[in-house]
């Protein structure tokens, strides 16, 4: 006979947390140092450069946080939708879908508004927001309201037919206003824990819940994101702890499963969180020699003259162009002929801006020279 489960939402101290701090503390202090290292260094560059890792870290967590979910968002569209949100210039700006500004609006309010109040409608709003059409993927769902379980219990499943496996079922509908108002009752009145270890909690904490009929995996991700915007006392974002998720999905998923099931002690659970966090910070380093090298090249032809379509293509190849660039991609890209093209591209050879990177006509592949 099979063993029932004992959720952590059904047990008598829920929702009341508790964690070994002799455990938590050496990490909490390790992960806290560095994050004031990083923005005492971002506050050192210049606006600028400030301007440019922030729409660059704002960029990769939006991209990360819909990959996690099985979404493919298309990286200059988010680019383009943040700048214009954030009065950014950038060369090259596209035109975004509702689904893509959907996603940029609900991360841009909760990391730029974090000290307005988390409420039920705001967080209906960004339900909303994330489902334009009402739907998800090829399903009709209910959108900016909790959900009703009209279709039986709310489960995290996989598995064929027959091979069903539960991972996680979620409290009954009937609970969750009851639930919602005590979360959102703490995450705007508590001040008695350490803002970095609010934001784990808060994680947690919804996704257990699990208030909506979808989305709440990147729901639980942006309230985390804005009480780490708290813990900074910045709107300015220049690390991506959903970049480092995404990258760690399964670790993600099973530790999220194990304390669920576990205690309402989720020592674990914030061992994880505040790992994981840390390594967003190395991919920070990643990230500020991007913005750097890009500064460092414009800087170094800034006596050059290009055209509006150089320095879109050049802004692509700085940002990583994907594949070989080739005189026929220019020429898709920038909307001219593949003489225009040619031309373009010779004359930045000719400034040793570009190099050719293999022969082979129109199929030659070009790319940056020295940077």
């Amino acid at each position: 006979m099979a063993k029932s489960i004992t959720y952590i939402y059904r047990l008598p101290e829920w929702p009341t947390f508790h964690y070994d701090n002799e455990t938590i503390s050496p990490l909490l202090a390790a992960t806290r140092h560095r994050q004031g290292r990083l923005l005492g260094y971002m506050e050192a560059l210049g606006f600028d450069l400030r301007s440019e890792a922030m729409l660059e870290s704002l960029t990769i967590n939006i991209i990360k946080t819909s990959e996690i979910e099985g979404e493919i968002l298309n990286p200059s569209q988010v680019r383009s939708s943040i700048a214009r949100r954030l009065g950014i210039d950038i060369a090259g700006s596209v035109t975004s879908d509702r689904n893509t500004d959907g996603v940029v609006e609900l991360m841009l309010d909760a990391t730029q508004n974090f000290s307005t109040p988390l409420t039920a409608e705001r967080l209906f709003g960004w339900h909303a927001a994330l489902f334009p059409t009402g739907r998800s993927g090829m399903y009709k769902i209910s959108t900016g309201t909790w959900r009703d379980d009209h279709n039986g219990p709310m489960q995290v499943i996989s598995g064929g037919y027959g091979r069903e496996q539960v991972h996680f079922e979620a409290p009954p509908a009937a609970d969750i206003e009851k639930e919602m108002d005590r979360f959102l009752t703490w995450f705007n009145t508590d001040t008695q824990t350490d803002p970095v270890l609010k934001a784990a909690i808060a994680h947690f904490w919804l996704i257990t819940i699990h208030p909506f009929e979808d989305g709440n995996g990147r729901i639980a991700r942006a309230v985390a994101d804005m009480q780490l915007a708290r813990a900074d006392g910045s709107p300015q974002r220049f690390y991506s702890m959903t970049a480092r998720i995404q990258q760690e999905r399964n670790d993600y998923y099973n530790i999220l499963e194990q304390s669920q099931k576990g205690t309402t002690d989720i020592t674990v659970w914030l061992q994880w969180f505040l790992h994981c966090l840390d390594r967003s910070l190395d991919l920070t380093d990643v990230l500020l020699k991007k913005v750097l090298d890009k500064a460092k090249f414009w800087e170094r032809f800034a006596n050059e003259n290009f055209n509006d379509r150089q320095k879109l293509m050049l802004n692509k190849l700085l940002d990583g162009f994907e594949g070989k660039l080739t005189t026929t991609k220019w020429a898709k890209l920038t909307k001219c002929s593949q003489d225009t093209a040619m031309r373009d591209i010779q004359n930045l050879l000719d400034k040793e801006v570009l190099m050719k990177e293999d022969a082979g006509g129109r199929s030659t592949g070009y790319g940056l020279g020295s940077v």
